[in-house]
């Protein structure tokens, strides 16, 4: 396992800014407006050849007017907790403050490597304002500049020499499958997640909106690995108003291009909406395998019928979705929870399994004998073969004589024949059509 060195400090010192230059990303939003950052942000990070995780944190406060700043609080103690280092950003402009004092307190009891940094420092001109940060009673103090790097060699040098050897652990031959968390806003990701790890692994709030970052996840289940992607909740584009909004959209839509599986949660208490549909609509586009889960189901008022009458109505309202299982759930009591996994991997085993050509063609032969295609200008379409070309999701291509005359009706003939025969059956399935070229026979 690697260490962990985890950034603290309150709103608005540069924390997210200090950690997309270590890790060289852009994971972190960065704003000017303090308490962008509420839960802990993971990311990977390598400096003089030591590898390390390091945690990006939300704005240390308290007593705060802002209604999370207790929870945000409790986030930063429990991210502590998991440290091998911590880096304290004090903010050289605004100047010392009453929270880094109440922040030095508690990390004097923290029983771990801790070093204080001043940000926002270009160069040694400015150094003079560290002067008043000596008033914590903590030394060596570091000057840095987390947007222009000034400082940062120092500062993390010191911090690789206190960290602890990890022994190497061995590596999974099995690849983690990566889940993404999908929803609109306040439907219960975060709950979902929580109630998962079994830990106040990310902020949960009934105020919408609560989660704005991505935040990554590893679990473990009856030995196999995953990886949870919480995102930020996805509003529909005309709902999506301040620049920090729309930066969150993007970031959901990003951790649904690099999962290989989406749960996507509904609230059934509310019934299935039209911003439930655009994010289906968003993972489906993408080729993302999909669960649909229906969270909440404590609160609903049910009978022995209720349960069916309701998937029923998701698969008449959203038809795209036919493929994709769905289950009802409550996060809160964690109805149901325990069995995600189970049809997680179900439809992971589906979406990267591969398909032998000759039953394909078998597949194919059949499924024309059956519904001759239609004409074309006078001349029968022929269909020569199909192969699987690619997973995740299964990918075939099937060599026609006049493939932009293939009707959307006869795909999707096509796609169910295959779905049926193969197995196929909850997960996406692309079927392209090609001229054949050269004089390849039919196989």
């Amino acid at each position: 396992m690697k260490p962990v060195v985890v950034l603290v400090g309150r709103p608005n010192v540069g924390k997210s800014t200090l950690f997309n230059r270590l890790t060289r990303s852009r994971d972190a939003l960065v704003d000017d407006m303090p308490g962008v950052t509420r839960d802990r942000h993971y990311g990977d990070a390598v400096w003089d050849e030591t590898a390390f995780t390091l945690v990006d944190t939300g704005g240390f406060v308290s007593g705060d007017s802002d209604a999370f700043a207790p929870r945000i609080r409790r986030q930063v103690e429990l991210a502590v907790a998991d440290a091998d280092a911590v880096v304290v950003l004090l903010d050289g402009r605004q100047g010392l403050s009453p929270y880094d004092h109440d922040l030095a307190d508690m990390l004097r009891q923290a029983g771990k490597p801790v070093f204080f940094a001043v940000n926002k420092i270009d160069g040694p001109e400015q150094e003079d304002a560290l002067f008043e940060f000596y008033g914590l009673g903590v030394e060596p103090l570091y000057a840095l500049s987390a947007e222009h790097g000034y400082g940062v060699s120092d500062l993390f040098t010191a911090v690789v020499a206190a960290l602890p050897h990890k022994g190497a652990r061995h590596r999974d031959s099995g690849e983690a499958i990566r889940v993404a968390v999908v929803g609109r806003p306040n439907v219960g990701k975060s709950s979902l997640i929580n109630r998962i790890v079994g830990s106040e692994r990310l902020v949960v709030s009934d105020v919408p909106g609560t989660t704005r970052d991505a935040v990554d996840t590893p679990v473990r289940v009856d030995g196999k690995p995953f990886l949870l992607i919480d995102t930020a909740g996805i509003r529909r584009k005309g709902r999506v108003s301040a620049r920090l909004e729309k930066f969150s959209v993007v970031k959901a839509l990003r951790s649904l291009e690099r999962c290989d599986v989406a749960l996507i949660l509904m609230d059934a208490s509310e019934g299935i909406t039209d911003q439930d549909l655009t994010v289906a609509g968003y993972a489906v586009d993408r080729g993302r395998a999909c669960v649909v889960l229906l969270n909440k189901w404590d609160l609903v008022e049910k009978d022995s019928r209720t349960a069916g009458e309701y998937l029923q109505r998701l698969r008449n309202e959203a038809p795209f979705l036919n493929f994709a299982p769905a289950m009802t759930i409550s996060a809160l009591t964690g109805q149901r929870v325990s069995k995600i996994f189970k049809l997680i991997e179900e439809v992971y085993d589906q979406y990267s399994r591969r398909v032998a050509t000759g039953p394909l063609n078998r597949i194919l032969a059949r499924a024309l004998e059956r519904n001759e295609p239609s004409l074309h200008r006078g001349r029968r379409l022929k269909f020569y073969y199909v192969s699987q070309v690619s997973t995740r999701p299964p990918t075939f291509v099937c060599f026609v004589n006049y493939p932009e005359a293939v009707h959307f009706s006869y795909r999707r003939y096509l796609i169910n024949q295959f779905r049926r025969e193969t197995g196929l059956d909850k997960t996406p399935l692309r079927l392209l059509f090609r001229q054949r070229s050269g004089k390849r026979g039919r196989k």
